[in-house]
């Protein structure tokens, strides 16, 4: 008997969460996450919970100091995938910062790790004008 409550009771908690999809669409079902799609951050700061979910992740990763700037967003998937954008520098006498984003997965457990360290170059970005000076 309380194998069958349990079933009706999932089912019902299935059936509402289809239902809140439909009426809603995903995005709002999951308070503005989409599935998939990568949110923007609201506001960019670096917050305390922000800054550990950084240092959680780049634990142990020697050679190089990450300083974040702002938090660009998130993405859900199964945990979440975060974004920062960070001023980079080799721990090397001299070393010249640059701008990386540093993409952080964590997964439901709490456990965060590196997928990829990514170098931004602004210049690449601009091709304004590139047709003058060729």
């Amino acid at each position: 008997m309380r194998k069958i409550i349990a079933a009706i009771m999932a089912l019902v908690m299935v059936l509402g969460l289809a239902c809140a999809f439909a009426e809603e669409g995903t995005e709002a079902a999951l308070g503005g996450a989409m599935v998939g799609g990568w949110t923007p951050a609201e506001d960019s700061a670096v917050t305390e919970e922000r800054q550990a979910i950084l240092d959680k992740g780049l634990e142990g990763l020697i050679g190089a100091s990450y300083t974040p700037v702002a938090y660009l967003g998130s993405q859900v998937v199964a945990g979440t995938t975060h974004a920062f954008r960070c001023q980079t520098a080799a721990i090397v006498p001299d070393a010249v910062p640059h701008w990386t984003i540093v993409y952080l997965y964590e997964d439901l457990e709490g456990n965060v790790s590196i997928l990829n360290i990514a170098d931004f170059d602004i210049g690449a970005l601009c091709t304004y004008g590139a047709e003058a000076a060729e």
